[in-house]
């Protein structure tokens, strides 16, 4: 296990072809992204967390908040620890009668549980290291765009590059997904 890097959530995306969530953290004090996919569920319960919606009930990472305190353990952070087989794996660090406790989770769920604590979120740099995008270089110093539209603070797109978003394209490629339907004229069947 190498070093901890302090990251924040960048942002939470939506694939418009398949409807898959990728939570994406931003090292701290650097220009290196870790993209994360994660279910519905959980993009949703971080997403609550972020807006601070007030629920009428405690939702499973509320409750697992309050299951901490009853119980005096004291959150202390998160790490995003491992990546074995493109699998992330997790740990929730918490205090318990003084005693440094590591609890196994997704990282999903335990990013939630950090946006509710209010706690950090460490990524092992090895996982940093092996995961991370990083930015098109030819991005100008200086010059900032919005990692959706690819366009500058003027609204104009960023020049030498296609956007933030290329910061993804190495990892996007390395996806194994599946190929599209064939057309019609290549011997597929027209969906009515």
């Amino acid at each position: 296990m190498g070093m901890l890097v302090e990251v924040v959530i960048d942002s939470l995306r939506v694939s418009l072809t398949n409807q898959q969530r990728v939570v994406v953290l931003h090292e701290k004090n650097s220009e290196n992204y870790l993209p994360i996919w994660i279910g519905p569920y959980e993009a949703e319960a971080i997403t609550i967390a972020l807006q601070e919606v007030e629920v009428s009930r405690p939702l499973t990472h509320d409750l697992l908040k309050n299951v901490f305190h009853r119980l005096n353990g004291k959150l202390q952070h998160i790490e995003v620890a491992a990546l074995r087989d493109d699998v992330f794996y997790a740990h929730i660090v918490t205090e318990q009668l003084g005693e440094i406790v590591k609890i196994d989770s997704r990282p999903s769920d335990a990013i939630a549980l950090a946006v509710r604590a209010h706690i950090p979120i460490f990524v092992d740099s090895e996982v940093m290291e092996k995961a991370g995008v990083h930015p098109d270089p030819q991005i100008e110093e200086g010059e900032s765009s919005d990692l959706a539209t690819g366009k500058g603070n003027d609204g104009t797109p960023v020049s030498g590059s296609e956007g933030r978003l290329s910061i993804f394209e190495d990892f996007i490629k390395k996806l194994d997904m599946d190929e599209p339907p064939p057309d019609e004229e290549e011997g597929g069947e027209k969906t009515e």
